[in-house]
C-alpha cells in the first residue's frame, strides 16, 4: 500500500517535472508570463522550469531575420512612374519590448518598411534610384530605424533591390544615350579635323616656302598610287608646279642669251 502511494506521488512528480520543463534554443531567449504579467528575469539558452498552469513561457528568436518589402509602385519627384522592391535585415535586441510594445513586430516592421520605401520614391529623382543607391539605402534605414528603436528592434541594413521602369521610359532613355554617344562622336570628329586642318596649314606654309618639297611629295604620291597597281592613274598638276618649272625655263633661256650676245 505504501509503495503505491509511493510510486503515485514520483509519477505524479514526473509528470510535472515533465509538463514545467522548457528547452530554451541558443539563439533564442525567453520571457515568463505569470499570471499574465512578464517577469523580470530572463530565460537564458537551455533547461528552464515554469510552473504548470501559472507561467507561460514566449520564445523570442534573436537572429537576424531577413524581410523583404513587396514591390512598392510610386512617382519620383520628377514626376516618373517606378516599381521598387528592397530587403531589410533587422534582429530583436530587447525581447521584452519587441513582445510586448507591438502586438506582431514582425508584421510590424513589414509596414513600417512598405510605408518608408514609398516615402523615399516620392523623394528622390529618378537618376538617384538608378545610380546613388547608397544614400538611398542610409535615408530608408534611417526611416525604419525611428519607430523600430522603441519597439526593442535593430536595423541592420537595408537594401533596395530592383528598380522598374516603364517601357516608354527605357526607350526613353535608350534614345538619349545614343544620342549622347552620337554628340560625343560628332566633337571627336570634329576636334580631330580641328587638328588635321592646323597641321595641313603648317604643311603648306613650308611647301611654300619650299618649292620643291611639293614636287617631292607629288612623287610620294605616285609611288603610293602605283602600289595598288592600278590600271588607270589620275594625277592632278599643281599651279605651283608649273610656276616652278617656268622659272626654271625662263632661268635656262636667260643664260642661253648671255653667250649668244658675247
Amino acid at each position: 500500500m505504501i509503495l503505491d502511494i509511493v510510486i503515485g506521488a514520483l509519477g505524479v512528480l514526473a509528470l510535472g517535472l515533465a509538463g514545467s520543463a522548457r528547452i530554451v534554443k541558443q539563439y533564442e531567449q525567453g520571457l515568463v508570463f505569470r499570471f499574465g504579467k512578464v517577469r523580470p528575469a530572463l530565460r537564458g539558452p537551455g533547461l528552464t522550469m515554469v510552473v504548470p498552469g501559472i507561467d507561460r513561457l514566449r520564445k523570442v528568436n534573436l537572429q537576424i531575420v531577413t524581410q523583404p518589402i513587396p514591390a512598392q509602385d510610386g512617382i519620383t519627384r520628377d514626376n516618373v512612374t517606378v516599381r521598387v522592391d528592397a530587403v531589410v535585415y533587422f534582429k530583436v535586441v530587447d525581447a521584452v519590448r519587441a513582445v510586448v510594445t507591438v502586438e506582431d513586430y514582425r508584421f510590424a516592421m513589414l509596414q513600417v518598411a512598405q510605408t518608408s520605401l514609398r516615402s523615399i520614391i516620392g523623394k528622390s529623382e529618378l537618376d538617384d534610384l538608378l545610380s546613388n543607391r547608397e544614400r538611398l539605402n542610409q535615408g530608408l534605414e534611417l526611416m525604419i530605424d525611428n519607430p523600430a528603436v522603441s519597439w526593442g528592434i535593430e536595423i541592420d541594413r537595408v537594401e533596395i533591390k530592383d528598380v522598374a521602369l516603364p517601357e516608354s521610359m527605357k526607350r526613353s532613355m535608350s534614345r538619349q544615350a545614343e544620342a549622347e554617344r552620337e554628340r560625343r562622336a560628332r566633337i571627336i570628329t570634329a576636334d580631330g579635323e580641328l587638328q588635321a586642318s592646323k597641321k595641313l596649314s603648317e604643311a603648306a606654309a613650308a611647301m611654300a616656302a619650299t618649292p620643291a618639297a611639293l614636287q617631292l611629295r607629288l612623287l610620294q604620291t605616285i609611288v603610293e598610287v602605283a602600289a595598288e597597281k592600278n590600271s588607270t592613274l589620275v594625277l592632278p598638276f599643281p599651279v605651283e608646279l608649273l610656276r616652278f618649272l617656268e622659272r626654271a625655263t625662263g632661268s635656262v633661256e636667260q643664260q642661253v642669251r648671255v653667250p649668244q650676245q658675247g
